[in-house]
């Protein structure tokens, strides 16, 4: 770093030495003095004037500001760029565990889809409670009608959390990150799956379809909504539809009441209930979600179905872009053998 002090050796090697002085000897110099001639005594590579040496000193506090503050700019964007890497292996090895959680139990997908909707859709918007806080952990919560048969999914996922958890270097995973990206894996999980049927069953060239389509870097923005904090008590009961018993009407209400329309229930389908078909058969009954639902029938475009799961997945949320960091390790370059 570059700092006034640095200077002043060349500010003092522009001062015209002693010996040049007329009258040295009657004022001899001291250490640390800038001794000068004044009038006729200077010839014109001698002068040295005042603006000079202002303009010297501006240029080094100058220099100097601007040394520090790059300094410190380069120091900020190392601590985030470590909190970022951080995030992102903590997040990879989230996603590693509930993948392999999920191939060994493929028939709890649809139980997973409904665990994250069920969380994330008791946001009330007026009081600004509820969302995907991970309320329905709590056995009172789980254990009502809307949530019948999602016990499975969440015994699942903590045995998830544990495994995950016991790798954690920045604190446990939130359950209400937890149930969000276990739905994210479980939806991965199908259009993986879809893929490979459209290769025959071939695994290596159905992933890759995957890849190629773009599903893969389309849930940028979800996982950039990673940091959630878990509720303490279970969220008010009444909030939730019982989707197998819910007239479409009491399904669209729902839906509007939290930011979201026809489109996002006829592509969030799967979300509502173990039988898709059936869902679908109940929701094209309605003329407003028809269209849509003939629409995801013939092609169901991945990027509408992450919009809305991204989108439920952040109501009401205020995400701590710090979570799961930790103090990297310091090493002691004493002990470093060269």
């Amino acid at each position: 770093m570059v700092s006034f002090a640095s200077t002043l050796p060349s500010l003092v090697s522009l001062i015209p030495s002693p010996s040049s002085i007329s009258n040295a000897s009657r004022h001899p110099p001291q250490p640390g003095m800038i001794c000068c001639k004044f009038g006729s005594e200077l010839n014109n590579e001698d002068r040295f004037h005042r603006r000079d040496i202002l303009q010297s000193v501006g240029a080094a506090v100058g220099m100097d500001l601007i040394a520090r503050s790059s300094a410190f700019i380069e120091v900020a964007n190392a601590a985030d760029l470590i909190q970022r890497r951080q995030r992102s292996d903590f997040q990879s090895k989230i996603k590693l565990t509930l993948y392999d959680a999920i191939k060994a139990n493929p028939d709890i997908i649809p139980s997973l889809l409904t665990l994250a909707l069920n969380d994330a859709i008791t946001y009330d918007k007026a009081t600004k409670t509820g969302g995907p806080n991970g309320s329905i952990r709590f056995s009172s919560e789980i254990s009502r009608p809307e949530n019948k048969g999602l016990d499975a999914a969440l015994n699942l996922l903590e045995e998830s959390k544990k495994v995950i958890d016991s790798d954690s270097k920045g604190g446990p995973i939130s359950y209400a990150d937890l149930i969000q990206f276990a739905a994210q894996s479980a939806v991965k999980s199908t259009f993986i799956a879809s893929a490979i049927s459209k290769c025959g069953g071939n695994v290596e060239k159905g992933t890759l379809l995957y890849s190629a389509y773009g599903s893969n870097g389309q849930w940028g923005q979800f996982d950039r909504i990673f940091g959630r904090s878990d509720a303490q008590e279970p969220d008010p009961e009444g909030r939730v539809p019982q989707w197998d018993k819910a007239s479409v009407q009491e399904m669209k209400d729902k839906f509007k009441a939290v930011g979201l329309g026809p489109r996002q229930l006829a592509v969030m389908s799967a979300f509502l209930g173990p039988d898709q078909a059936a869902t679908e058969t109940l929701l094209a009954s309605d003329p407003e979600v028809l269209p849509w639902i003939q629409k995801y029938q013939r092609s169901r475009e991945t990027v509408d179905l992450i919009t809305t799961v991204t989108k439920l997945s952040s109501l009401g949320q205020v995400i701590n872009y710090e979570a799961y960091t930790y103090p990297p390790r310091k090493i002691d370059v004493t002990k470093l053998k060269l």
